[in-house]
């Protein structure tokens, strides 16, 4: 009796799960105004859902009242979070993937980049983590 295994079982049971990657960064920007209210963010963060065909769970926006918000989007892949500081031209944001079914590590470092790129952001400081 002869046994066939695919290469992907195979390696499914060499080598341990990951279960993804996890992108954090502090990112600064001139366009307070992006970093003033959620809207703009909002449409952003939906349009790169649609993109990417993740699948949107539940999501929480809270504008601050002198400005300012904070939004976490919770994906059955995982999460989408930012929190900003307009006075001080200021943002945290973070993206994990979740590898489960597919492998998705392009896909965060895509959504990270169309993120950078829409507030204009540079980079004060980004970890990339495997989870």
């Amino acid at each position: 009796m002869q046994v066939l295994i695919s290469l992907g079982d195979l390696l499914q049971k060499l080598m341990p799960y990951q279960p993804g990657l996890h992108i954090l960064s502090t990112f600064s920007t001139t366009k307070t105004n992006l970093l003033a209210g959620s809207a703009s963010s909002r449409t952003l963060f939906e349009q790169l859902i649609q993109k990417y065909q993740l699948q949107k769970v539940g999501e929480t926006y809270h504008d601050f009242q002198n400005g300012g918000f904070t939004a976490v989007i919770c994906l059955t892949e995982s999460h989408l979070s930012i929190h900003t500081w307009p006075e001080f031209g200021l943002a945290t944001f973070d993206v994990f993937l979740s590898n489960y079914q597919k492998e998705n590590d392009d896909k965060a470092r895509d959504i990270y980049q169309a993120v950078l790129e829409f507030f204009d952001g540079s980079e004060k400081q980004k970890h990339e983590i495997r989870r």
